[in-house]
């Protein structure tokens, strides 16, 4: 499928949602220059969704896309949080804070959300970790609503196109922020985009979506030549204008750090890339002792809470692909269309 008819844009560039990292702001650039702009909605509250899509619908009337979390809700597990506080116990002390109870803040798409947004028709969703229940997809795809998610595996994508998927995002293990690996907890079974992209283009008859480690229009037009049908970029944008990127986490990218990332699972409990800080060289980069996602993000949410305002960054989750040569200060619609380059001349 061309990318046009899938994505209704003039580009075949997807800006990845990035939760933590931006608004609807860095979506709206993206969109009004003939890309495909992303919301990260997986921590935003019901009326803050509904806020940034009002946001999106004055300024531009071009497509978006609306990211959402649809994993299992799991039970909280207080035993293994104490043991968790255990293990944290040193950075409290050292931070002179207590550790308090707390909520997570991730929360998977629901009837009631589907509620909240449906008025607006959202051109686009896309999910990470599978896809919601069966009622609440058809409800989705019975707007319109073109739906895609997230394959690491080809196994992971046949089972979303099974599913109903309009089109799958292949995401390479050069991504950053969180793999959105489904079927297995076992990060052995990652592999990297040009590995994994045509295998999934090979087996799948809906359009694949190409994300990971894509910085520049060379890498675009690799992609699409493996036989992407739009590539999604996230990484590039962190320093875009438009991005709420923190000043650490700038910092972090710009001083070179970002030359080493490695999947951690202390920050959520799940999986995902970032630069390597101190709390990953300390305590491990993936261990048993984080509870499941998303219970391991209360504690360090509250000593990252304690620590950035004395100008640390040792307990953030500090989220950057493998790939960070395209990170520049510029406006995210500059960025956009050298990303597209050779793709310009046919539109």
């Amino acid at each position: 499928m061309d990318f046009k008819a899938l994505l209704g844009t003039q580009l075949p560039i997807i800006q990845a949602p990035m939760a933590g990292v931006q608004d609807s702001a860095l979506a709206i650039a993206v969109s009004e220059v003939g890309g495909l702009g992303s919301l990260p909605c997986g921590m935003l509250s019901t009326a803050k969704i509904v806020e940034e899509i009002q946001q999106i619908a004055r300024q531009t009337n071009k497509p978006y896309n609306l990211n959402f979390f649809c994993h299992q809700s799991l039970a909280f597990d207080e035993a293994r949080q104490q043991l968790w506080r255990s293990r944290l116990k040193p950075y409290f002390s050292e931070l002179k804070i207590a550790p308090s109870a707390g909520g997570a803040s991730r929360v998977p798409f629901s009837h009631e959300i589907a509620d909240a947004i449906e008025p607006f028709v959202p051109p686009f969703i896309s999910f990470h970790f599978g896809l919601p229940e069966k009622s609440l997809l058809a409800r989705v795809k019975g707007w319109g609503t073109k739906v895609v998610s997230t394959a690491t595996t080809v196994d992971e994508a046949l089972w979303l196109e099974a599913q109903g998927a309009d089109a799958i995002i292949a995401q390479g293990l050069e991504a950053g922020g969180h793999r959105g690996m489904f079927l297995s907890k076992d990060i052995s079974t990652q592999m990297g985009l040009f590995a994994l992209l045509p295998q999934i283009v090979s087996k799948v008859s809906v359009p694949v979506i190409a994300a990971g480690g894509i910085c520049d229009s060379r890498s675009v037009k690799a992609a699409m030549e493996l036989g992407a049908a739009a590539v999604q970029v996230g990484t590039a944008y962190m320093l875009c204008d438009e991005a709420r990127t923190s000043a650490l986490h700038r910092q972090a990218i710009q001083s070179g750090r970002a030359a080493h990332t490695a999947l951690t699972n202390l920050f959520s409990g799940k999986p995902a890339r970032g630069i390597v800080n101190r709390a990953m060289n300390e305590l491990g980069y993936m261990i048993d002792d984080a509870p499941e996602f998303p219970f391991a993000s209360i504690e360090m949410g509250q000593l990252r809470a304690a620590a950035e305002p004395r100008g640390r960054d040792d307990f953030s989750p500090l989220w950057c692909g493998q790939n960070a040569a395209g990170c520049r200060q510029i406006a995210a619609a500059a960025l956009t269309l050298e990303l597209a380059g050779d793709f310009l001349d046919v539109n």
